[in-house]
């Protein structure tokens, strides 16, 4: 039996660009640019600004729909460039940067109120991988499931929640905290929020979804094949 993989190839591919784009880009050149050639903190801030400015206006003009994850990262950035101008107070820097990042947890709240999670978009593509079966049937859990779509929100809630707890334990800490101590404790504070993000929304969401959509595998594999209209009857 032979399988064609270039349309699971292009699948995948169109899954991850948007995460791609939208995170790893402005990321990757914000360190880039300040790290790598030596730029202020708000110039590497602009130009990081750059790609995700571009595919919210392409999405908004060109195709008629606002892309979520770009225009919060926008946002993010934007947040950041203005506060970039507020300098001279070491503890203020550092509860600047979680202040911007604060602004993710509070979209990904806002778009689970608004009945459209934001976070669906980064963990559609580990449930599917790029198999166009599996798109098939998260679609028709999608539209058709309420537990799917409750298991969904879910995840998003729990992202949110650990997010803005991030940022404004991280903003505490910016004032009580010795700044040479809190540097380091930053990303201690980060990496904690992470592995508490994974565990808690894989067993809340993420675990479900996946027993739901091999399920919904099954029950499509298991229905009779619908049998073609006679010529007669056309």
């Amino acid at each position: 039996m032979t399988t064609n993989t270039a349309p699971q190839r292009q699948s995948k591919k169109n899954n991850f660009a948007p995460l791609i784009m939208d995170v790893a880009v402005p990321v990757g050149s914000y360190y880039l640019f300040k790290n790598g050639f030596g730029m202020g903190t708000l110039m590497a801030l602009g130009l990081s600004s750059v790609v995700p400015a571009v595919r919210t206006a392409w999405g908004a003009v060109k195709e008629r729909r606002v892309n979520g994850l770009a225009a919060l990262i926008l946002f993010v950035n934007v947040v950041g460039l203005l506060l970039s101008f507020v300098a001279g107070d070491p503890r203020l820097m550092l509860a600047k940067d979680s202040a911007a990042g604060s602004a993710i947890g509070i979209g990904i709240l806002v778009s689970v109120a608004l009945g459209k999670p934001m976070m669906t978009a980064a963990l559609k593509p580990w449930l599917v991988r790029g198999d166009t079966v599996k798109e098939a049937a998260f679609a028709r859990l999608q539209s058709g499931s309420t537990a799917f779509r409750r298991a969904e929100r879910v995840f998003s809630l729990v992202w949110g929640v650990v997010l803005f707890a991030e940022c404004v334990v991280k903003v505490l800490g910016a004032y009580t905290v010795p700044v040479d101590t809190m540097v380091w404790l930053g990303s201690v504070i980060m990496v904690v929020a992470l592995v508490l993000g994974f565990l808690v929304s894989g067993a809340l969401a993420a675990g479900p979804m996946v027993g739901m959509l091999a399920a919904e595998l099954k029950a499509a594999a298991d229905r009779p094949a619908e049998a073609p209209t006679p010529a007669f009857a056309r």
